[in-house]
């Protein structure tokens, strides 16, 4: 019997291995063109460290906390790949994006294992709220490190920037899932219209957008009420109608010229904040076509903030529409996955943590790739694990350590569970 199950784990392990190899020799060959093309000691380096990294993640990791392989190669491979399109265009700013790498992976297990060990939500859920909306409205006391008309949803304290929302959203996460598992619907809606109306009032509309539709998603598996869910839909879209029919060339101007620039970018294209960004990103795909320009041959760089809001139009130009649309499945897989463990869980609250994680990054890469593709107006969030930033790549980190937590405890029971069957057969 024990040598049955030891070949059954080499079975099982012969994939892993195989998804793992595949993803690190992709890593050493896109390396390795960037080398050819401009020679350097750190490119080099590069080459080797990076698979070298991906690889050590996606096999040593699992045997210190257990965790769900295919969810980890998938995340490990969406991070290199935000670390290559980011050196490709700046060696400094691909050398921040490991660290910022290294970060995220640090929050993804401290979210899984709190997920795993914590017991008792209950005592936690006061502090956690209070955490959320003090951390969520710090812009408003910092309101002086974010001028202009856009969204005020970043603080600073001196060289260091950071958004609350982005940390916030993970806590965001386990007070609705806390709630709507006990059937408190009532108040994780007032919860989420106290979070929606600070995000509104910062004009960070696609942060609220990617706080609201997450609710939703978690409503509805939880209440299995499509009516509750039209109708706080409709509520919520009246109310943001109105604001923006009053405020709309005052508090809401940044919004009325991207509305503008999605209808006619072309004829904004010469305007201060018109749409030579999206034309730009536009062109830039178009550039790439079906394979791409290839790697280090683009010319991306030339779109506004390209390693941010744009870095899909930076991965298309080089890439290519076919390996675009490999990384939208990849989305859709972790996505799935998601939502298999949470399915596979005997726990209410923990299958909405792993359900909330998965619809989480769907709306978050909807509506930048939506924007970004002109499918709906642009907002100012980034796409998940490819844009430069470290707070934002942390709190994705640390979403889907969230699944990973609940994927540890399935794995957990499930065990216990066969423990307690072989014991009682042998009685």
């Amino acid at each position: 019997m024990i040598r049955n199950a030891l070949a059954a784990g080499k079975k099982r392990s012969r994939p892993r291995h195989l998804l793992t190899g595949i993803i690190s020799l992709f890593f050493l060959a896109a390396f390795l063109l960037l080398f050819i093309r401009e020679p350097s000691v750190q490119t080099a380096l590069m080459m080797v460290a990076v698979p070298c990294a991906l690889w050590a993640a996606a096999i040593l990791l699992p045997r210190l906390f257990p965790m769900d392989h295919l969810l980890l190669e998938l995340i490990g491979f969406l991070c290199g790949l935000g670390v290559l399109l980011q050196y490709r265009y700046s060696p400094s700013r691909g050398l921040a994006q490991c660290l910022n790498c290294g970060a995220g992976y640090v929050a993804m297990i401290v979210c899984a294992l709190a997920v795993r060990h914590i017991k008792n939500w209950k005592l936690l859920m006061l502090p956690i709220i209070a955490g959320c909306v003090g951390l969520i409205a710090l812009p408003f006391v910092f309101r002086a490190a974010n001028k202009g008309l856009g969204a005020t949803a970043w603080v600073a304290f001196g060289s260091f920037n950071m958004q609350p929302s982005e940390i916030v959203k993970i806590a965001y996460l386990f007070v609705l899932a806390y709630f709507l598992s006990r059937r408190k619907v009532l108040i994780a809606m007032i919860y989420m219209a106290v979070m929606l109306g600070i995000l509104v009032l910062q004009r960070d509309l696609g942060t609220a957008a990617i706080y609201g539709g997450t609710a939703l998603v978690l409503l509805y598996a939880s209440t299995g009420s499509f009516l509750l869910i039209v109708g706080i839909l409709g509520a919520g879209l009246g109310a943001v109608s109105v604001l923006y029919a009053l405020f709309r060339n005052s508090f809401f101007l940044t919004v009325q010229n991207r509305i503008n620039n999605w209808l006619n970018p072309f004829v904004t294209y010469n305007q201060p904040g018109g749409g030579y960004q999206i034309v730009q990103g536009l062109i830039a795909m178009a550039n790439g076509g079906m394979w791409g320009t290839g790697i280090g041959l683009g010319n991306a760089d030339v779109i506004p903030a390209f390693h941010n809001d744009f870095i899909f139009a930076a991965l298309m130009n080089e890439y290519g529409f076919l390996f675009a649309l490999i990384i939208v499945c990849i989305y859709i897989l972790i996505v799935l996955r998601c939502a298999d463990i949470g399915l596979r869980s005997s726990s209410a609250f923990h299958a909405l943590l792993s359900m909330g994680s998965g619809a989480m990054l769907a709306v978050q890469a909807f509506i930048i790739i939506g924007g970004v593709t002109k499918f709906i107006p642009m907002t100012g969030v980034t796409v998940p694990f490819l844009s430069y930033g470290g707070t934002s790549l942390v709190s994705c980190m640390g979403v889907l350590g969230i699944a990973q937590g609940v994927a540890s405890r399935n794995e957990r029971i499930l065990r216990e569970d066969s423990r307690i069957a072989q014991g009682e057969e042998t009685l």
